[in-house]
């Protein structure tokens, strides 16, 4: 497994990592043993980074941590995030907030202090605050959480968060389908010493190739109820591409991919090669998918041909629809 350090932490972290949204919730059933071995699989294969919320099944996500946790297991790094629990309103990130939230997700992953927790994608205004960093400062030195950082949508959102002194990490959409960060994100966080994680790397599983035009999903899947951005940013359900232009895009994506990886581990091993990147954190809802996620690592890095043929269906077919957006 390949590992980077992971921004102003200091932690050497798999720079495959798991993203705990699917044992939570909006990706249709997971049974809660699936949930369970999908942990146990991405750690035996060397995954010492797990992602989650606490709005992730309203606990689920991070219990199911938490019970690894509680076991014998490699040492792992675990980052949450908080603030989606209450209406997206400045005034709603309070350190007394803070304070309940944490102790929330203290309780569920069974830790007296959190390695890294994250702002969960707030309003601007929130970055802009000083408030809600002095805050979270006092939070560290009170010995509750060891790290901070923030989640965001855009790219403007992540050169915010970057700028402030003592965020350690950012988490962006990064994917084939969404290059924008490439620009200014990724170049300035390696300047500053900030973490990136990359999150939606498989644009919510479209960049998997397993879809067509008559692909269904369950109505507790966000990828049926959020079509439309209805319950939350657009732009965390296929990275916020049309969906019929996602499957075009990943036709001629296929032409890409070398012999021996499969669409999705092409596409993971493009976000790991981009510089500046940390971690990247696929999800996962059955432990093959998190033992092939992993595998990854161990495969070799693409060549500039992969890159350049990347940038020229981003171009070509992607980019009016996302890159004024995000």
């Amino acid at each position: 497994m390949q590992t980077a350090t992971l921004g102003r932490t200091g932690h050497d972290v798999s720079m495959i990592g798991l993203g705990a949204w699917q044992i939570g919730d909006a990706w249709g059933t997971v049974a809660d043993d699936d949930a369970r071995q999908v942990v146990r699989a991405a750690t035996d294969a060397g995954v010492t980074f797990i992602d989650t919320a606490d709005v992730y099944g309203s606990g689920r996500s991070e219990r199911f941590i938490g019970e690894y946790l509680a076991g014998d297991h490699p040492p792992v790094f675990v980052a949450t995030k908080m603030g989606r629990r209450v209406d997206q309103l400045p005034e709603n990130y309070t350190e007394e907030n803070f304070r309940a939230w944490l102790n929330d997700s203290r309780s569920n992953l069974g830790v007296d202090r959190i390695d890294l927790v994250q702002l969960h994608c707030p309003p601007t205004a929130v970055l802009e605050d000083d408030d809600v960093f002095s805050a979270l400062d006092g939070l560290v030195e009170e010995g509750l959480i060891a790290s901070y950082g923030v989640s965001v949508e855009t790219t403007e959102q992540a050169l915010i968060a970057i700028a402030r002194p003592n965020v350690a990490t950012v988490q962006i959409i990064l994917n084939c389908l969404r290059l924008k960060p490439l620009e200014r994100v990724l170049p300035t966080a390696r300047t500053r010493g900030v973490g990136i994680i990359a999150r939606v790397p498989l644009a919510s599983g479209l960049l998997s190739g397993r879809f067509d035009a008559r692909t269904t999903f369950a109505a507790d899947d966000h990828r049926n109820f959020n079509r439309r951005g209805e319950a939350f940013d657009i732009g965390e359900t296929f990275a916020g591409v049309p969906y019929d232009v996602g499957l075009s895009a990943v036709a001629h994506l296929r032409e890409l991919v070398p012999e021996g990886m499969t669409l999705s581990q092409f596409a993971l091993r493009w976000v790991m090669d981009q510089p500046g990147v940390s971690t990247v954190i696929p999800g996962a809802s059955t432990p093959d998918q998190a033992r092939a996620n992993a595998a990854v690592a161990q495969m070799p890095s693409l060549t500039d041909e992969h890159f350049a043929g990347v940038r020229r269906i981003y171009d070509d077919l992607v980019r009016p629809h996302v890159h004024h957006r995000w």
